[in-house]
């Protein structure tokens, strides 16, 4: 009787725990009135949200709720809750291409599943297993197939985000939460025919030692709007973001320098992840493809061989390889952009470190990595299984 009663105990312990996010519970509610397809000219990086989203909630008492696919909407939340409050929201940024064969891929999905568990750790939000998200996203994808732009360059952009929702204004974790997903078209997301312009700044910083700037929190963003708009006011496209001489990012971008070497191989530089950057999915992938080069792949229009190192790199190093006739390139990369070739840098908006000139919009590494890249991408090359199926 007592092995009966202790075995029927565990089972009422277990029926009590919150439940998972569970993808085989997926609920999926299709709208009956869709949207009309916004101009090519229109799509502007996230101007346009598609028919529908993925929404799931989190109780502390009885977990996730179901999921559900169902027309993209405005939520109800309480004054109070703990995004408005102490912005303990994230998200993560991805894309979705169709294939020559046809098929919506993502890229590099599990690094984007990585990141957001380790931005949702840091930040003390209700755990969930994110295969089971990459699941729906998948499913979300599969759903909004009408809205992939049928043009060079445009892709489905899917956001993926989590919010506090504890209806408190206690100061502590958030108990509560809302998972949700959404997406929409978009082209490329700098509009310019030249490279791009950085006014190094260190009087406001991005991020520190021992601060989120590693993370992919929403609360990153909000610091940096002052001084990117004194930027735009100088004529600047982005800010170039130091901690005393030290490069961090551009922008939103991850940071590279391609140096001229006495063997005449590259030395192709980037800040190292010690958590004052963030580990961006583009740019790890332009590390790897830059090892892999000459090996178990090649990047066609790099002739060199190419050696990448994470390693601080210093405005003052910058300035200097520039005099001594050893800076080949500067660029930046990043989901939205991919890849982007910096053609000026000012030292707080005043004088201009010497970059090199280049007839093209890019220069000849970044404008090389980023047509392997999209190639990648695209599902017209493979590589290491980075572009998955939505199957």
């Amino acid at each position: 009787m007592a092995n009966g009663s202790e075995g029927n105990g565990y089972a009422m312990q277990a029926e009590s725990q919150p439940a998972p996010l569970d993808a085989s519970k997926l609920k999926v509610t299709l709208s009956e009135t869709l949207k009309p397809m916004p101009p090519l000219d229109d799509l502007a990086f996230g101007k346009h949200m598609s028919d529908h989203m993925m929404v799931s909630t989190y109780h502390p008492v009885t977990g996730w709720t179901d999921p559900e696919i169902k027309p993209y909407g405005p939520f109800v939340l309480d004054p109070v809750c703990s995004c408005f409050q102490y912005s303990t929201n994230l998200f993560e940024g991805m894309k979705a291409y169709i294939g020559p064969d046809g098929k919506a891929r993502l890229f590099r999905p599990d690094m984007n599943m990585t990141r957001m568990r380790r931005s949702r750790d840091r930040v003390a939000l209700p755990s969930f297993d994110t295969d089971e998200l990459l699941k729906i996203i998948k499913k979300l994808v599969q759903i909004e197939r009408r809205w992939f732009p049928n043009a060079p360059d445009h892709t489905l952009y899917v956001r993926p985000t989590i919010i506090g929702t504890r209806p408190s204004l206690g100061v502590a974790a958030s108990d509560h939460a809302l998972l949700y997903v959404v997406c929409g078209p978009t082209g490329p997301f700098f509009r310019v025919s030249r490279m791009l312009s950085l006014m190094a700044v260190s009087e406001h910083v991005r991020s520190w030692p021992g601060g989120t700037g590693g993370y992919k929190l929403a609360g990153n963003y909000a610091p940096t709007f002052m001084p990117q708009a004194e930027a735009a006011k100088r004529g600047y496209d982005q800010v170039l973001w130091l901690i005393g001489d030290k490069i961090t990012e551009a922008g939103a971008m991850n940071f590279f320098i391609v140096l001229k070497r006495d063997d005449d191989d590259l030395d192709v530089y980037t800040p190292p992840d010690d958590g004052t950057i963030l580990p961006g999915v583009t740019r790890d992938s332009v590390i790897r493809l830059l090892q892999a080069h000459g090996t178990s792949t090649t990047i066609e229009g790099i002739p060199q061989t190419v050696h990448v190192e994470e390693r601080p790199v210093t405005l003052s190093e910058v300035a200097q390889w520039s005099a001594d006739g050893r800076l080949l390139e500067v660029f930046t990369v990043g989901t939205a952009v991919i890849v982007a070739s910096v053609g000026r840098i000012g030292v707080e908006g005043k004088d201009d470190i010497e970059l090199p000139k280049h007839d093209i919009q890019m220069g000849p590494v970044a404008r090389a990595i980023h047509k392997k890249m999209t190639n990648i991408q695209w599902g017209r090359e493979e590589f290491e299984g980075w572009s998955v199926a939505c199957e």
